[in-house]
Order: structure tokens, then C-alpha cells, then sequence
């Protein structure tokens, strides 16, 4: 029996064409039966298939790409089990609301629901997860429901995020006429930009302009907003907090950027500006036990992220680009209220922290173990990493040490779903999207494992990233959290493994490290491999004796009320004074 041809007119070739006309040069992806008809047409189309060794890598990277390119990601997967691997990739862009494209098969539909090879109700599984799930049986409907999934994507019309589609294989084979093909599906439009009510434009204005303490905190929906924002910030005069979500967006010397007072000035604050940004865990739900009697003003292109957990005295429903123009425009003449001496001392004791720090991470003293402290391997990079890197963070104890050491203009991390594991799909997709630019994932050695085999991705595809793997042989927030709460550890140790030979034995450039003083030259030597076009590993063994400021938040052991232990302290004060 011959295998049936892919035709040029098949609905698999006119996936592979829509993806081409809606941008897309790259697909992340684990071939797989019931994908290789759409699999050859993606690279008939010359369309590059960057081919991973696990199906949730490649949602992560396509989640990576997405998120740097301001585009759409697309991850391509077989299946059965290609699919579930994939789902922790499409949670982890589910709440990051990442517009990430996840397509798959299924056995031919005379084949279905008779226990056919990798048979299951995919679309069941991942329906919480996404935007928008169908099987599309039909060849004259594969176009409509692309463009539909990508506009759901995108956000067009709803909150962003995954969608997935996947096609029975008969499908995928079955010709589409050409009178279908409609044009304006295959193209799709420009984005639509929500514009802001000037009614609450207004209000906000009324808030910005009289509060004598605001504070201004950003998110993912402020990425488009970056000029805006900081001129806001100028005409306020007023402090700002970044957070993982839009590292970056205003740089470091910027004089609004109080990040070592977090603490202080929202407590301080009369006024929070949130910009595209939800009130998660991580900014204590917005909490008066936090924030004490200060109002808040919501600006936010979807409802996520403009009324969760905490209503705002205004709310503008806009593109924040948008409605921080309009808010400008309104503003324009008016003299703020902001208490200029409240600003600049935040800004002097933000800098007096930020420059301690940097002198102690350099001089940070080994553990008891003679094993060196992680925070002097972070200084070493701080040393010789430039200004425009690409930055992504991974892991638990050892993230909470990379986020505050290591400066960045372009940042990534596992997110508020706390997706450790990403960091090594994350590098490579960077690397890729970012020509140019040095990429360095900088991960603990548990959250390396996760996805360590993609190093063999990255070799074959020669991603030009830098791993640099701080290797404490532990699953170090949890060791200390046993060893105090519970007077016993387990199951939290791991092997000083040595991850440098994992990275030869795919012949990628790998060196291990035990001394500070020999960082310098493994990080010169990994960055000149890297400059050349490929990949470098480091595996730096770090004592897990250092404390890190997450093992000391109770973040650990999971408090009843708040994320933190005292800010949960402080909600039971707070709930307590009420009654």
C-alpha cells in the first residue's frame, strides 16, 4: 500500500500557508504520525521546525517567542501523550496569557472511538486551559477556525492566551476548494486597540494628579506601553515598581525605580496604579493589610488584570498604550500633588540597598561545606554579561536570588504559576528569535533537569545560548523548610551531578566550576563559544547553605491567608482590627 500524497491543495498545506501569512517562520515541535502530513507541508512551506526532544518544550518555546517577538508562538505536537505532555506548557501560557498556537491530529475519523492508536478527546484536556479548543473535522472549515483561534490568541475581542486545534489525519489529508479560501481570513487584520472612555479618563486624572504619595506598578499588559509610561512617570514624579512580567520596561537608572523599598512604599503609597498588571499572590491580592488605606486605579486591557481582588476607585478598560496617551493628554498642564521628598528618599535608599548589595555579592562568603555562595557567581556575571542580554531566571531558591542580582533589560521567568523548568526552552527560543542579542538562562540544577535533554536541542540547532546552571545538589527552599518546621528532610537532596559532561556528551561546550576565582574566565570562554553561534553550558557548584530571601519568606509552607509569612501575619492583624 502507498503512503497517500499531501497535496498542495490539502488542508494541511493550507495550514502550513496561513501560518506563512500570518507571520510565522518557526514552529516548535515532536513529530509524530498524526502530524506528518501538516509536519512535510510546514517544510515544504519553508517553514523552520525547530524539533525538540519533549512536547512541553516546545509549548515553552513557542511561549518564549511569543512573548519576545510580540507575535504569535506555535507549537506543533502529535497525538495521545504529545498532547498531555504538552498541557503543562499551555497552563504555564494560560496564566501568563501568552498567545501561543498549540495544533495537533488524531487517528482518521472512521478510526475514532474503536480504540485507534493514540485515540482520545484531546479538547477535553486542554479546554480549561485555552481560549479556544476544536477538532476540526472538515477541510472547508480548517481556515475559519484557524483565523478564529488566532484572533482568540491574540486577544481579538477577549483575554489572550493559548488556543488549540487539532485535526483528524484524513483531514489533514483532504483537499480544500479554492473558492473557499477567502482572503481576508488568510491575511486576518491589524490588531484592534481598544481607546479609553473619557469619562474614566477623566477620573483617573482626578486620582494621578491629586495623590500626594502614588505608587505605579506594571505588568504584562504594559509591555506596548513602555514610552507612555515613563512619561507618566515623569509627570508625576511619582516611584515605580516593576514586576517579573515587564522587567525591563523602564530601565534600572531610571529615577522612579524603587525596587530594593518594595516593601516600604507600598505600605506608604495613598495611591496604586496598576498597569496591565493582576493583584496575584505576589502583590499580596491588594491587600489593605498591605496596603493600608490606599485607592487604587486600574488600567488594563482585559478583566484579569482590571478588577481582580481588588476594585479600583477608577478603572480604565483600554489598551494601556492607549490610555496612558489619553491620560497624558488630560493631564497635560496640571501640577501633581506628589510629595517630591517622599520620591527621592525612596530613590536614595533604593540606591544605597542596590549598591550594598552588588559590594556583597561580590565578597558573599562560601557555605560551611568551603562550597562558594551563589550570589558570587551572579556578581561574576553581573561582570561580564551587557547591557541588552536577554535574561532568563529559572528556579525556586536560586531564582529568588538571580531576580534581585542580575540586572535586565529583557527578562523571563517560570511566571506566577511558579512553572519552574522553563528556563533551558525559554534560552533556546531567546536565542533564536534574538539574533544579536546574548542569551543566558541562569537556572538551579532542579529546575535544569526538567527540561535538560533540550540541550541536545539546542546543539542541533545551534542556539546560540549561554546555561548557566548554580548546582547546590538540592531542592533548597525545601531542605531549609523541613529542616526547621519538620526536623527532617526528605526527599529534597539531589546529586552534585555533573551537568558540564552531560553537556559534552551532546557536544556542547561544558565546563564545571568550583572555585569564584576561576568564573571569570569560564564565563569569557562560554560567552566567546556562544558569540560563535553556539551553545555553552556551565555547571557551577554553589553551597545550598546560602539563605535565599524566598527561604526566609515562608513562601515554603504555603501560609493559610497571604503568600508570605508576614504579610499573612499582617491580613490576620488587619481581618482581626475589624471585628
Amino acid at each position: 500500500m502507498s503512503t497517500p500524497t499531501i497535496k498542495e491543495n490539502s488542508a494541511a498545506a493550507l495550514v502550513a500557508r496561513f501560518l506563512q501569512a500570518r507571520g510565522v517562520d518557526r514552529v516548535f515541535a515532536l513529530c509524530g504520525g498524526h502530524i506528518m502530513p501538516l509536519w512535510m507541508r510546514l517544510d515544504a512551506q519553508g517553514i523552520r521546525i525547530i524539533d525538540v526532544r519533549d512536547e512541553r518544550a516546545a509549548v515553552y518555546m513557542a511561549h518564549a517567542h511569543a512573548e519576545l517577538t510580540g507575535g504569535l508562538g506555535v507549537a506543533v505536537v502529535t497525538a495521545g501523550p504529545g498532547v498531555t505532555n504538552a498541557m503543562t506548557g499551555i497552563a504555564n501560557a494560560h496564566v501568563a496569557k501568552a498567545p501561543v498556537l498549540v495544533l495537533s491530529g488524531t487517528p482518521p475519523q472512521a478510526q475514532e472511538n474503536r480504540g485507534a492508536l493514540q485515540d482520545m478527546v484531546h479538547t477535553d484536556f486542554v479546554r480549561p486551559l485555552t481560549r479556544y479548543a476544536r477538532t476540526v473535522r472538515q477541510p472547508e472549515l480548517v481556515l475559519q477556525e484557524l483565523d478564529e483561534a488566532v484572533s482568540r490568541a491574540l486577544g481579538q475581542g477577549g483575554e489572550p492566551g493559548p488556543v488549540y486545534l487539532d485535526f483528524p489525519v484524513d483531514t489533514l489529508r483532504g483537499e480544500v476548494p479554492r473558492a473557499l479560501l477567502q482572503p481576508e481570513q488568510l491575511q486576518g487584520l491589524p490588531r484592534a486597540r481598544v481607546l479609553p472612555d473619557p469619562q474614566a479618563v477623566q477620573r483617573a486624572v482626578e486620582l494621578l494628579w491629586s495623590a500626594r504619595r502614588p505608587l505605579v506598578i506594571s505588568g504584562r499588559g504594559a509591555r506596548g506601553a513602555g514610552p507612555q509610561l515613563a512619561r507618566l512617570l515623569e509627570q508625576l514624579g511619582a516611584p515605580y515598581l516593576d514586576t517579573g512580567e515587564s522587567r525591563g520596561l523602564i530601565a534600572d537608572d531610571h529615577p522612579s525605580v524603587v525596587a530594593a523599598m518594595r516593601g516600604s512604599v507600598m505600605g506608604e503609597a495613598d495611591l496604586v496604579v496598576t498597569v496591565g498588571r493582576r493583584l496575584d499572590f505576589q502583590l499580596a491580592y491588594g491587600s489593605p493589610a498591605v496596603f493600608g488605606a490606599a485607592r487604587f486605579l486600574r488600567i488594563a486591557d482585559c478583566a484579569g488584570e482590571l478588577r481582580d481582588n481588588r476594585r479600583g476607585a477608577a478603572e480604565v478598560f483600554a489598551t494601556p498604550a492607549e490610555a496612558l496617551e489619553a491620560i497624558l493628554q488630560a493631564g497635560a498642564g496640571r501640577t501633581p500633588a506628589t510629595e517630591r521628598d517622599w520620591v527621592q528618599t525612596l530613590r536614595s535608599k533604593h540606591l544605597e540597598r542596590a549598591g550594598k548589595l552588588v559590594a556583597s555579592m561580590k565578597a558573599a562568603p562560601p557555605g560551611a561545606d568551603g562550597r562558594m555562595h551563589p550570589n558570587r557567581l551572579l556578581a561574576a556575571l553581573r561582570e561580564a554579561l551587557p547591557a541588552d542580554a536577554v535574561l532568563v531566571a529559572d528556579g525556586g531558591d536560586f531564582l529568588s536570588f538571580a531576580r534581585v542580582g542580575l540586572p535586565a533589560s529583557t527578562y523571563l521567568d517560570p511566571g506566577s504559576l511558579g512553572c519552574i523548568g522553563v528556563g533551558t526552552p525559554f534560552g533556546i527560543a531567546a536565542s533564536l528569535a534574538c539574533p544579536g542579542r546574548t542569551v543566558v538562562v541562569a537556572t538551579g540544577d532542579g529546575s535544569f533537569g526538567f527540561n535538560a535533554m533540550e540541550i541536545d536541542t539546542a546543539a542541533r540547532h545551534r542556539a546560540p545560548v549561554l546555561i548557566v546552571v548554580a548546582n547546590n545538589g538540592s531542592w533548597a527552599i525545601e531542605v531549609r523548610d523541613q529542616q526547621e518546621t519538620h526536623g527532617k528532610v526528605v526527599g529534597t537532596r539531589l546529586q552534585f551531578a555533573d551537568h558540564a559532561a552531560m553537556a559534552r556528551a551532546f557536544g556542547v561546550h561544558g565546563e564545571r566550576v568550583e572555585r569564584s576565582e576561576d568564573l571569570a574566565g569560564a564565563i569569557g570562554r562560554a560567552l566567546a563559544v556562544v558569540g560563535q553561534g553556539r551553545p555553552a553550558l556551565l555547571d557551577v557548584v554553589v553551597t545550598p547553605d546560602a539563605v535565599s530571601s524566598d527561604a526566609k519568606s515562608g513562601l515554603a509552607w504555603v501560609p493559610d491567608l497571604q503568600a508570605l509569612a508576614a504579610w499573612d501575619e499582617a491580613e490576620r492583624r488587619w481581618r482581626a482590627s475589624a471585628d
